[in-house]
C-alpha cells in the first residue's frame, strides 16, 4: 500500500510513556491493548446500568437507543495504532438499535453508515426528513432486515502527503476501495484494492495487480471521487 495510507502512531505519541520515536515495546503492547479492553467493559457496563435504569422506571418501551461508535481502532494491526486510516478496520463501528414496536434481537448484512443515524432517528419520532441530509432512514431495516439495501458505504480520511489529498474509501461487497485524490488539482495519486471475502484484515493491496484492473475501473466509476453516495442512497 502506499506509505502514506497507515498512519503508524496517530495521536499515541502524545500519550503518558510513549517512546518519542520508534515502536512501543512488547510490554507496552500488552499494557495498551489490556487498557483499551477494560475500557470497552467499563462503557459495557455504564450501557448496562443505564438500559436497567429505564427497564426500573418504565421508560424502556417507549425510548429509542442507538449504540455507535465513531471509528474503528487498530491495536497493533498493520504494526499500526489508533483509528487514522481509510482501512476497513478504522470505518467499521458498531451500530445497535432498539425502538419501540420494531423487531428485537436480529441482525444484517446490510451496509449503513454513521449519516443514517440522523434521518432514522427523525422517522422513528415521526418527524419529516430533511431535505438537506445525506444519509438514508433505516427503519424499513428495522422492520425487514434482509430487504434490498444500498449497494455501498463511503468514508474519508485525508494526508498531508504529496501536497495535500483526501483519501476516499468505499466498501462494496467484498472489496475496500480507496482513492488518494490531489486537494490542488483533483488528480488521482494513489489507489487501494482489498478484499475481505474472508478477514477484516487484508494484507495485501491489489490496486496495481493487471488480473484486478476491471474491478478497479468498476469500483472507481461507483466511488466517483468521494460522490458515489448520491447514487446509492436509498
Amino acid at each position: 500500500m502506499p506509505e502514506y495510507a497507515l498512519k503508524s502512531f496517530g495521536e499515541m505519541r502524545k500519550y503518558k510513556d510513549m517512546p518519542e520515536t520508534g515502536p512501543v515495546s512488547e510490554e507496552q503492547k500488552k499494557e495498551l491493548q489490556h487498557g483499551y479492553l477494560a475500557c470497552v467493559s467499563y462503557v459495557d457496563a455504564q450501557i448496562g446500568r443505564l438500559l436497567d435504569t429505564l427497564e426500573e422506571t418504565g421508560l424502556k418501551e417507549n425510548t429509542i437507543v442507538i449504540l455507535w461508535g465513531d471509528h474503528g481502532w487498530k491495536l497493533n494491526d498493520y504494526a499500526s495504532w489508533c483509528k487514522h486510516s481509510n482501512m476497513e478496520i478504522d470505518t467499521q463501528v458498531p451500530l445497535i438499535i432498539s425502538a419501540p414496536g420494531r423487531l428485537k434481537g436480529q441482525k444484517t448484512n446490510a451496509l449503513v453508515e454513521l449519516v443514517d443515524i440522523y434521518p432514522t432517528l427523525t422517522e422513528l419520532c415521526g418527524f419529516q426528513i430533511p431535505a438537506q441530509c445525506e444519509g438514508s432512514s433505516m427503519v424499513s431495516l428495522l422492520d425487514a432486515p434482509n430487504r434490498p439495501w444500498k449497494s455501498a458505504a463511503f468514508s474519508q480520511y485525508p494526508s498531508k502527503e504529496l501536497g495535500g489529498m483526501m483519501g476516499h474509501s468505499m466498501r462494496y461487497g467484498r472489496w475496500r476501495y480507496v482513492e488518494w485524490i490531489s486537494k490542488e488539482n483533483g488528480e488521482i495519486k494513489g489507489r487501494e484494492l482489498y478484499d475481505h471475502k474472508d478477514s477484516p484484515l487484508a494484507k495485501r493491496n491489489q490496486a496495481l495487480n493487471p488480473e484486478m484492473a476491471g474491478t478497479v475501473k468498476e469500483l472507481s466509476l461507483k466511488l466517483n471521487k468521494g460522490q458515489g453516495w448520491r447514487t446509492v442512497r436509498q
